[in-house]
């Protein structure tokens, strides 16, 4: 451990280094950074010259992970818990009364899922048995809309505003039009792959424009990395006993991806409905972690300030070579390359930079994640070298 984090610790200073003339950070998002860099998971990424059949050498943006790693919190916490790797009925933390007063909801209110993506999956399981149908944004995360397909549910699928974003009046038209065969409506928020937020005046204005009786899941994945005020989480609505559900998972702020662990927030009535659906994978290790990742609101802190700092300075450098960036307020950035996309993740690839996969109909357009500030001189170096011309 000694020896990697030593590594780790080298690549950082050579990776601010790399940034002075390019993606300065800030003297507190430097500090902030360096904690960072230092803490338990630590990034996969070493600042190691690429090659191509190791998979640490490469910069990883294209899945929208945190590349710190679990805090030292978290990591504490989850080796602790290995002495319940042989038990069945073994002590959990607690986890469904941490995460319900942490929300100050019942526990009954709460689903644990293997990641987020598996609460949409047991939602869709749940809601659009019998071919109902799913409304919703095209593109957005892609789970709801795969499983429909597996279900034999349909999606009526909207397409994005101009600007990328969420066509609330064409979702409450369509749900109406629609409501008897209506299982569900999808909103991601922020939207993937786009960034982009939808207000809290918009969520309201749709929660109030369809039938009542219709449920509303909203993927909050992105919710903390958000800062445009205009924007509120949904929870509060759970509260009120509306048909909301939410999702949200401890894959991005704190660096859980891998080891995936998620929960649903709905009226009781809800979480009945989905419980069934539920394959209850979640593992002894992770379920410690997650407790431990609640309570861990300071190195939630740095990663949020780190990364939204990266964020903007990316998207300013990439704009100034005259390329569009959707406003986005996550940890990745959809950028208008104006060419077809495939191609150009391959370029990326060769030069020891993942970056992620075509959006259809966005097929111009590159999302990048939010790494860490030597691998956002990596990609900036590439998007250099590939778009300069």
């Amino acid at each position: 451990m000694r020896e990697r984090l030593s590594v780790t610790r080298r690549g950082f200073m050579e990776g601010m280094a790399a940034v002075a003339g390019g993606l300065v950070l800030s003297p507190a998002a430097a500090r902030a950074a360096a904690v960072l860099e230092r803490q338990g998971g630590g990034p996969a990424f070493t600042g190691r010259p690429f090659a191509a059949d190791d998979y640490d050498s490469y910069a990883k943006l294209a899945a929208n992970e945190n590349p710190y790693g679990p805090s030292d919190t978290v990591m504490q916490a989850m080796t602790s818990a290995f002495k319940y790797a042989n038990r069945y009925g073994y002590p959990d933390g607690n986890i469904l009364a941490e995460i319900a007063r942490f929300h100050e909801v019942d526990p009954s209110q709460v689903l644990l899922g293997a990641g987020s993506g598996e609460i949409l999956t047991v939602a869709t399981l749940a809601l659009l048995a019998g071919g109902r149908k799913v409304i919703g944004v095209d593109p957005t995360f892609h789970t709801v809309y795969q499983y429909a397909t597996g279900i034999h549910a349909d999606s009526i699928r909207l397409p994005l505003l101009a600007d990328a974003s969420q066509d609330i009046p064409a979702m409450i038209r369509a749900t109406r039009q629609n409501w008897r065969d209506v299982g569900l409506v999808y909103l991601c928020n922020p939207n993937n792959p786009t960034g982009r937020i939808i207000s809290a005046r918009d969520v309201k204005a749709l929660l109030d424009g369809i039938p009542e009786d219709v449920p509303v899941l909203i993927d909050e994945a992105y919710h903390h990395f958000v800062e445009d005020p205009s924007y509120a989480s949904s929870i509060p609505y759970v509260k009120e006993g509306r048909p909301v559900i939410i999702s949200r998972t401890f894959s991005k702020i704190s660096g859980l991806a891998g080891m995936r662990l998620g929960y649903a927030l709905a009226p009781r009535a809800l979480i009945d409905r989905m419980r069934p659906h539920s394959v209850a994978s979640i593992n002894a290790i992770v379920k410690w972690g997650g407790v431990a990742a609640l309570k861990d609101t300071e190195s939630q802190d740095r990663v949020r300030r780190v990364n939204n700092e990266l964020r903007k300075k990316t998207a300013a450098a990439v704009q100034a070579m005259g390329y569009d960036v959707i406003p986005s307020e996550t940890n990745f950035l959809m950028i208008n390359i104006k060419r077809p996309v495939v191609p150009v993740i391959e370029s990326f690839k060769a030069k020891g930079v993942l970056v992620g996969r075509p959006f259809p109909p966005m097929t111009n357009h590159l999302r990048v994640s939010i790494g860490t500030a030597a691998e956002m001189e990596r990609f900036m170096s590439g998007f250099k070298q590939l778009f300069s011309a």
